[in-house]
């Protein structure tokens, strides 16, 4: 049985593959499907699929491509990201609530580019826009400027000196909370799915509560198979999920070079999301 990789990254976020690139990779990796799940867009997704489907009835190998979001929302001060896997992504009603996400994220990076100017970082709207084109701009981009033009020398420097919370060009804005991410995907005809959990550092018993709380609220999986992992991880969050009845899923949260040494489908080596999880969303 081939594997899959239910979360993955495009340039219409802060991934480094295009999504045609991406359909390409997934068939070099010999997955039989993949999750398009850019950060709050669904604009890579039609160029995904209908690549996918030129290569099929060109009688070329083609993988299947799963349309996804992920949402970025926030818990007791923390990020916590919720997964919308086979989403409706052309729904006019779903994409209109998308947009406050957007414009959220615009008006952060104009004062991020402000706070830059007046240290010293010769950074700009344009140069952003001009290097970046249509993505969903996220503080990964602005490493990426930042080593580029020489003002550090790798992504985790520009994020533990500047871009972190705390940090001189850190801005937050605002996000929505977990409940309103798995309303918003159910509405879209979505499966809801928490992902990563092994990066919230909430205490256990917290991450309980919360599961439990959106698990009647229509929380449908935990994505429980993650490149992060260590094998207890996986126990653990098997087991929250069969707590609460939830189904598994699995991703290796792939963005190409902006994630050094983290591989579509393998994640850092040993990653396999079996084809089996597909069940549940499709």
């Amino acid at each position: 049985m081939s594997n899959i990789d239910l979360h993955v990254h495009s340039t219409a976020s802060d991934g480094s593959y295009t999504p045609s690139e991406l359909v390409d990779y997934a068939i070099e990796k010999n997955l039989s499907a993949f999750a398009l799940t850019d950060h709050d867009t669904c604009d890579g997704i039609s160029e995904a699929i209908n690549y996918s489907l030129k290569l099929k009835s060109e009688s070329k190998k083609s993988v299947k491509v799963i349309p996804g979001i992920e949402l970025s929302a926030e818990y007791s001060g923390e990020d916590v990201h919720i997964l919308g896997l086979n989403i409706r992504y052309e729904d006019k009603a779903f994409l209109t609530e998308l947009q406050p996400f957007v414009d959220a994220r615009n008006a952060r990076n104009h004062l991020m580019v402000s706070k830059m100017n007046e240290h010293g970082i010769n950074i700009t709207e344009e140069m952003v826009n001009k290097r970046f084109g249509d993505a969903v701009i996220t503080r990964a981009h602005y490493a990426i400027l930042m080593i580029e033009m020489g003002y550090v020398s790798s992504k985790e420097e520009a994020f533990e000196k500047y871009l972190n919370k705390g940090c001189p060009f850190y801005i937050p804005r605002h996000k929505i909370t977990p409940s309103e991410a798995v309303r918003l995907i159910k509405s879209a005809g979505g499966h809801p799915v928490m992902a990563h959990p092994v990066l919230y550092s909430f205490e256990d018993d917290v991450l309980d509560n919360l599961v439990c709380r959106l698990a009647d609220e229509g929380l449908e999986g935990i994505e429980a198979v993650y490149s992060c992992n260590k094998p207890e991880d996986t126990v653990k969050y098997t087991n929250l999920a069969a707590k609460y009845n939830l189904y598994l899923t699995g991703g290796s949260d792939f963005h190409g070079t902006a994630k050094p040494g983290l591989e579509l489908g393998t994640g850092y080596g040993d990653l396999a999301v079996p084809e089996s999880f597909l069940k549940n969303i499709l």
